[in-house]
């Protein structure tokens, strides 16, 4: 059979498989049930309609219509971290809670704290926003973390790895605008750690940091472990938002205030800025979330 007609041949058959009708197949042994939400007619026109796609968003529509702050007595481990009495927020008259179920109590002494957190949830108007409950996620996260030694030792761990590589350390002679912004934001952060914990920090112009002593990391573990469990809260947002362990404690300190304290974080990029031009719906976006992170951080530590 020569090597045309086996190609026709092969051909023919080829398309009468394709041609074949396929078999209904049902497999009732794995059949599974699916809830399916169908949609549910809106009480109004100017709602909207409930599907499966929209659900999730429609179960963080607001469900409280009154917000309130109210003074109350803690036991228990809410009373390590919120002393004996002090301040809870109130949705509809319910405490509100933190993510693992704890009354999100606030110290007698954080007021302003308890009613910036009443705000943010007075403010969620239609949809529940996370982001826009930075108070809220923060001393939340000081009442469910810090009340525990190994949380707060695992996490002094954590941003001690900062400090090892921190931005504050690697600095340029050149471009110009780059070296000023450093001598102006970072000098005397480096200065003021030095001298109020006389402590060696080393600094480098290459890729390269030499490592600090280690008795430099030591004593800035001593000065964390006596942070309380709002101190640690507050630190360890700074550090993840400004990325500098420096610049951190700084704030957390009261050496520097939340604006200066991003300002320093964003030397880098305002120098860019600075020589190419600033990326609208960018720089000036990501510059505001540092900004409202670091000024939780330091509404967070204010006392009344």
């Amino acid at each position: 059979m020569n090597l045309l007609l086996r190609t026709t041949l092969r051909s023919h058959i080829i398309g009468a498989r394709i041609c074949l009708p396929r078999p209904t197949v049902v497999h009732t042994a794995f059949r599974i049930p699916i809830r399916s939400f169908a949609a549910v007619p809106a009480s109004s026109d100017s709602e909207p309609v409930v599907t499966a796609t929209n659900r999730k968003e429609f179960l963080k529509l607001r469900f409280w219509k009154d917000v309130g702050v109210e003074e109350r007595s803690f036991t228990g481990d809410v009373a390590k971290v919120a002393g004996e009495s002090g301040y809870v927020i109130t949705l509809d008259k319910r405490a509100l809670k933190t993510p693992s179920g704890s009354v999100l109590a606030i110290p007698k002494q954080k007021k302003l704290v308890a009613t910036l957190i009443a705000m943010e949830w007075d403010n969620q108007e239609t949809l529940l926003k996370q982001h826009s409950l930075p108070m809220t996620s923060l001393a939340s996260r000081a009442i469910d973390a810090f009340g525990d030694h190994s949380t707060r030792a695992e996490v002094r761990a954590l941003l001690l790895k900062y400090l090892e590589t921190d931005t504050l350390c690697f600095h340029q002679s050149e471009p110009a605008v780059l070296k000023a912004l450093q001598e102006k934001h970072w000098d005397p952060l480096l200065d003021w750690t030095r001298l109020t914990y006389n402590a060696k920090l080393n600094t480098t112009t290459s890729f390269l940091l030499p490592p600090h002593p280690s008795e430099t990391m030591q004593t800035f573990d001593k000065v964390m472990e006596k942070f309380d469990p709002w101190e640690m809260a507050a630190m360890e947002r700074a550090v993840y938002t400004s990325k500098s362990f420096i610049v951190a404690l700084a704030l957390v300190q009261r050496r520097v205030t939340a604006e200066q304290a991003a300002l320093a974080s964003h030397v880098e990029v305002n120098s860019q800025i600075e020589k190419w031009g600033e990326v609208e719906d960018s720089h000036d976006v990501d510059f505001h979330d540092v900004r409202r992170q670091l000024g939780s951080v330091a509404c967070l530590l204010a006392t009344q």
